[in-house]
């Protein structure tokens, strides 16, 4: 598991699953398939793991459990998803949702990455600049690098650990944590759960339209959000649901859930066009979160750039202001 995701690993995770539903949807078979990217994958990093999903389904495992034994190497999101896929008996749909996913998450990390160069170029040659007045006046380079690098490496340490933390790949109670913080930060918080209900509402259209009960479908569902907060939720649901309360009426008392939600889901429940609803809720959803995640990659390299702007000025200021005392002016 790497410790940084790029763009690039995004965008080939992509190209794996946007071959797999062309191939699946060419009616291979999910072993063949596999097999076909495992001799030619999209990264050769993606052959062992492909290859132990494969041992797994020459087990007798069903895709489900094999991908589950792969939980290294897939987020809980994929595994959920990939599971409901073949449930449903919709995986080339499925590979293509994963596969729109990635493409999706590829280009808004690397629309963030392209704009936050100019700013961490900034901020670098200020923390580089900063201590060179007193390197040339005293020729200290032993004191420049400590004063540099104790700057830089504890805040490289920081966003290295940021960025571990919120990869998809840890256990329940890490992502819940990690949830639970995100959902206080402004636009992040709104963002990430505008996407983890667009995905469960598609994940619940699947599987309601392949006619699993709607017993069945919600932990399901909740599971391919990739929400811990929601599958806990839902979880605590299945008493109710079981005693004859429909998930509508659970819904319109759920916190977790925007009225929206709720109104359009009892909307469709109560006129038989559930899967209908769910579709369009999946769209509302997708295109509210990912619009916050694109007003945020366009904002945070101008509030880093003026961030960085300040400092530098505060530089200047503070060594003009001591070179001007220093001459007693």
């Amino acid at each position: 598991m790497s410790l940084f995701v790029t763009p690039g690993q995004h965008a080939r995770r992509a190209d794996l699953y946007h071959q797999l539903g062309q191939l699946t949807a060419a009616g291979i078979g999910i072993v063949e398939a596999l097999e076909i990217q495992q001799r030619a994958p999209p990264r050769p990093s993606f052959r062992k793991p492909l290859a132990d999903i494969l041992a797994k389904l020459s087990e007798g495992a069903s895709l489900g459990e094999a991908v589950e034994s792969a939980r290294h190497w897939l987020t809980s999101f994929d595994i959920a998803l990939l599971d409901t896929g073949e449930r449903t008996g919709r995986l080339s749909a499925t590979f293509q949702l994963l596969a729109e996913h990635y493409t999706s998450r590829a280009a808004l990390l690397r629309q963030s990455l392209s704009g936050l160069m100019y700013p961490a170029f900034l901020f670098h040659f200020a923390i580089l600049i900063g201590p060179l007045p007193d390197l040339i006046v005293k020729g200290d380079v032993l004191g420049y690098l400590i004063t540099t690098l104790s700057i830089l490496v504890p805040l490289y340490g920081i966003v290295g650990l940021a960025v571990y933390a919120m990869q998809g790949r840890h256990g329940e109670a890490w992502r819940g944590l990690v949830e639970s913080i995100l959902h206080r930060v402004p636009v992040v918080g709104v963002a990430r759960r505008s996407i983890a209900l667009a995905q469960l509402s598609s994940a619940l259209e699947a599987l309601v339209s392949a006619g699993i009960t709607i017993l069945e479908a919600w932990p399901l569902a909740a599971a391919a959000s990739g929400s811990p907060a929601l599958r806990r939720v839902v979880a605590n649901w299945q008493p109710r649901l079981a005693g004859g309360v429909t998930p509508a009426d659970v819904l319109a008392n759920a916190s977790e859930f925007p009225d929206l939600f709720s109104s359009m889901y009892r909307t469709g429940e109560y006129t038989g066009k559930l899967d209908e609803t769910l579709r369009r809720l999946h769209a509302l959803y997708l295109d509210e979160g990912q619009r916050k995640f694109k007003a945020l990659a366009e904002w945070l390299p101008k509030i880093a750039y003026l961030m960085v702007a300040a400092m530098i000025a505060w530089r200047v200021v503070s060594f003009y202001s001591g070179l001007y005392k220093g001459y007693g002016l």
